[in-house]
């Protein structure tokens, strides 16, 4: 693990964000392990510095800059902003509808063909999210150019169909509920996530 990713994982170890017990992700995976950045985030100078570095990170794929940055609500919403902030480009954020759980930009909210464009996400473990946000700009007519993290849990091996990067990359265990050795000894799993369970 490089000194970067040591100095981010403190970040969450620090402000309680990295919790340990039996969790269902957004993904529908079970884990051990959750990062919840949203208590890294509510902090604006921890915000700002993922951010910063985050953009510094995807700056190699936009060498001519960037127009937006889109991120999905609710996780990518403050990191998405402050890397936009870092670029100086403009920011969005997609929603997934109640009902067809579609993700979809909305709020009025519209992206010009040919316009050149970054996903950021806050973690990685599928990539589901942060692919769904690409479908959304691409078929809008966006260029989306690379896709960025704070956290990737997949050990690297997401693929978004575009470049990614990550602030920390760890490879961490994730289970389909029916092999959960968590799940096998009766242990109750908690959702502590933005979306309902």
């Amino acid at each position: 693990m490089t000194s970067q990713a040591e100095s981010i994982l403190e970040i969450f170890k620090s402000t309680g964000a990295y919790l340990q017990g039996h969790f269902r992700l957004t993904s529908g995976l079970h884990s051990a392990e959750y990062l919840q950045c949203a208590l890294v985030l509510q902090h604006p100078a921890a915000a700002e510095k993922l951010g910063r570095l985050l953009a510094e990170e995807l700056r190699q794929y936009a060498p001519a800059g960037v127009k937006l940055v889109a991120a999905p609500a609710l996780g990518g919403l403050i990191v998405g902003h402050e890397v936009a902030r870092a670029l100086g480009a403009r920011f969005l954020f997609t929603e997934r509808d109640a009902n067809t759980k579609e993700m979809a930009l909305r709020r009025g909210f519209t992206v010009s063909p040919g316009e050149t464009a970054l996903v950021v996400e806050d973690v990685i473990t599928t990539g589901g999210s942060t692919q769904d946000v690409i479908e959304v700009l691409t078929a809008a007519g966006a260029k989306v150019l690379a896709a960025g993290s704070i956290i990737d849990r997949s050990g690297g091996h997401a693929n978004v169909g575009v470049p990614r990067v990550a602030l920390a990359t760890l490879q961490v265990a994730a289970h389909y509920p029916e092999q959960c050795p968590m799940c096998a000894l009766g242990i109750p799993v908690v959702k502590p996530g933005s979306r309902p369970a």
